[in-house]
């Protein structure tokens, strides 16, 4: 038996910005995202057997352990996709990233499934291949298997590699409130005005300058859902300076915030940092 511990990191949506719907149901965006210090961790191990089968677990009562989870997914793909038979892949998930919170939790994990997987069975992927296999599977896999700071477009697999500040990050999202991402863009599609702020561009030009990037930090999909949830109105109140990322419903804000204090039906993670990595072995 062969196995590998791979940690997954957490991603936020510093700008998104949407551009317009595409006719496969998908919406074009320009987005900058960033990997962050916060991390699912998954255990993988293969071994031969006379048939394909995949066997997941994990520590998380709110995901689904069978042929529905991005996990499964991923591995049946990269299974097809590499030609391979005859093995039992099993895959433990430990569950710390938030599920619904706008934070990419089940996207990097499969992006960590295929990553480990193409490591267990050396390499026989290139990395191409694996990025082809991400934008098969969703929006956000690209972003989480390169990592670092990265310019995101068309619904979100094609990345360009972009400078990553030195910040330091604090999470707050209310523990019982999910929001999809078809309710958040729905909402926006209704709205009768929609801005444009160009804020993508400008935060390239701060990041590639080594400027402060705080003043062009935007999410029209929070413009989209604001004013129909008191726990975002709520989290606003207590850091005005703070966004959501993706769909929601978490929270950011760029400083290591200590002495601001939260109901206990909020998580509140502190000292997380922008890091420069994906997907990668413990």
């Amino acid at each position: 038996m062969k196995s590998v511990r791979i940690k997954c990191p957490a991603k936020l949506n510093l700008t998104l910005e949407v551009v317009n719907k595409r006719e496969d149901g998908y919406h074009n965006i320009n987005s900058i995202m960033q990997l962050i210090s916060l991390y699912d961790y998954l255990y993988i191990s293969v071994e031969k057997s006379e048939s394909n089968k995949i066997i997941l677990s994990g520590n998380s009562l709110e995901i689904p352990y069978n042929e529905k989870n991005l996990v499964y997914k991923a591995a049946d793909l990269f299974m097809k996709a590499a030609n391979l038979h005859g093995y039992i892949i099993k895959i433990n998930i430990e569950k710390n990233i938030p599920i619904a919170a706008g934070l990419a939790g089940g996207s990097t994990d499969g992006a960590g499934t295929f990553y480990g997987l193409n490591i267990l069975f050396d390499n026989i992927l290139s990395k191409l291949d694996l990025h082809k296999l991400c934008a098969s599977l969703g929006s956000d896999l690209n972003v989480c298997l390169e990592g670092g700071c990265l310019l995101a477009t068309s619904r979100g697999e094609n990345v360009e590699k972009l400078p990553v500040a030195d910040m330091s990050v604090t999470l707050v999202k209310p523990k019982a409130l999910g929001i999809s991402a078809k309710e958040a863009y729905t909402k926006y599609a209704e709205k009768e005005f929609k801005p444009k702020y160009h804020n993508t561009e400008k935060m390239i030009d701060a990041l590639k300058s080594g400027s402060d990037i705080r003043p062009f930090l935007y999410n029209d999909l929070e413009y989209a859902v604001f004013d129909d949830y008191e726990e975002l109105q709520f989290i606003k109140s207590k850091l005005p300076n703070s966004i959501m990322s993706g769909s929601g419903s978490t929270y950011f804000i760029l400083e290591d915030v200590q002495d601001v204090e939260f109901p206990e039906f909020y998580h509140v993670f502190n000292g997380l940092r922008f890091i420069k990595s994906g997907c990668t072995t413990v």
